[in-house]
């Protein structure tokens, strides 16, 4: 998940070689890492908030085999309050769209992120060619 500038010959940096990299080659390179494991890490919020809405819709498709005068435990909190079929597929409706909502914001802090990677991919490409290799060539 990081980045290495390579040269033609040993398939490793020689700090002789050809290729000069400035700081704010450096500081570009860095950006682009630590996007890189940021992108990584909303991918994998974003797969649990996934699960999390799945588990909510299979959960109102149970609730609603069962009987109207049965109460159902649902979580509010720290603490379960027992409600009826209407109150707890309402709850769960408004779960579901908060879980959806939060979805939503990951998929777009994602996307930002990875147009500002694909801007330090050119810059870095262009700089270094084939001499720098980039994680997360997507």
């Amino acid at each position: 998940m990081g980045t290495k500038v390579e040269s033609k010959a040993k398939g490793t940096f020689q700090p002789d070689s050809d290729v000069h990299i400035t700081y704010e080659d450096q500081m570009k390179i860095n950006k682009f890492a630590n996007f890189n494991a940021k992108v990584e890490d909303l991918k994998e919020e974003l797969r649990v908030k996934q699960n999390e809405l799945k588990n909510l819709e299979e959960a109102g498709d149970e609730i609603e085999l069962l009987d109207d005068d049965i109460q159902i435990p649902f979580l509010m909190g720290d603490v379960f309050l027992s409600h009826d079929q209407a109150k707890t597929l309402e709850l769960l409706a408004e779960a579901k769209e908060r879980k959806k909502t939060e979805i939503s914001v990951l998929q777009k802090n994602s996307r930002d992120l990875q147009q500002k990677m694909g801007e330090l991919k050119g810059y870095l490409y262009g700089r270094f060619g084939s001499n720098i290799h980039l994680e997360n060539d997507e």
